[in-house]
């Protein structure tokens, strides 16, 4: 069942700024910011592939732990911003490279910074627990990891997933991660209703898509959320269902990451 699976923007020649990895220890979604900064890309694969194999279980660890891996990150991509030069060099000297983080240890301990999200699903319950907040935080700037500043405690959440057999574990980069998120609140949506509300009331592109979430008849979440991402073996796969909820309009125009554990 272990995959990770990572595609680009539905775009000609355009860079995917995620990284995603699905280890037997680790499981880990980063989002390369490109909207600030340079090598958001590079900087988003560097976080995920320096994860250590045990979980880290405070803001304290977590802290350390980027402040133990950014140097080498940034030396070697100094030298490549000199080789480009001009403002290129310029916007790596002020503003260097920007990545959210989630990740998901084998024994359900979780950390995220930003709003990439882990999931877990008990198939017994139909009870969905992740690391978020609400659904509405989507609409506001994510916190992110910088190469060289320090990070903010605010950014920084931490928790345990209770796995057993019944679980099934997995994370997505934001765009992915509302789709199961509101669909999942869509699903139940008594229990929700003043949670999609709000959202809905942030009256943004998301909005949008918790209205087409919830003219559905008969959305069953397992079926037709759970069962369907985890058939996604391949990235053409993926891309496929994807294209297919872009249709329906229920997701929006990003890079979409999904990592299973």
């Amino acid at each position: 069942m272990m995959r990770a699976i990572s595609i680009a923007k539905f775009e000609e020649g355009i860079t995917n700024e995620d990284a995603a990895i699905s280890r037997k220890e680790v499981i880990a979604v980063s989002d390369g910011a490109g909207g600030g900064g340079v090598f958001a890309d590079c900087w988003a694969k560097y976080l995920v592939n320096h994860l250590p194999e045990n979980a880290i279980t405070s803001y304290e660890a977590f802290d350390t732990w980027i402040d133990g891996i950014w140097e080498p990150f940034y030396n070697e991509y100094e030298a490549k911003a000199k080789n480009i030069g001009g403002m290129f060099m310029n916007k790596f000297y002020d503003e260097c490279s920007f990545a959210t983080l989630v990740a998901v240890w084998k024994d359900g301990q979780w950390i995220s910074y930003g709003d990439s999200v882990s999931f877990c699903y008990n198939r017994k319950t139909k009870e969905l627990y992740h690391s978020f907040s609400r659904l509405a935080d989507f609409n506001n700037p994510p916190y992110l990891i910088n190469c060289k500043d320090p990070l903010d405690e605010n950014g920084f959440r931490c928790g345990k997933f209770d796995v057993d057999d019944d679980f099934v574990v997995f994370a997505a980069s934001d765009t992915l991660a509302h789709y199961i998120l509101m669909m999942y609140e869509v699903a139940n949506k008594d229990r929700f209703s003043e949670e999609l509300q709000e959202a809905i009331d942030a009256q943004t592109k998301n909005s949008n898509f918790i209205k087409a979430a919830m003219s559905i008849e008969g959305l069953d979440f397992e079926k037709d959320v759970i069962r369907k991402l985890l058939n996604c073996s391949s990235w053409p796969i993926l891309k496929n269902h994807i294209r297919g909820l872009k249709k329906k309009g229920l997701i929006g125009h990003d890079d979409y990451s999904l990592v299973i554990m």
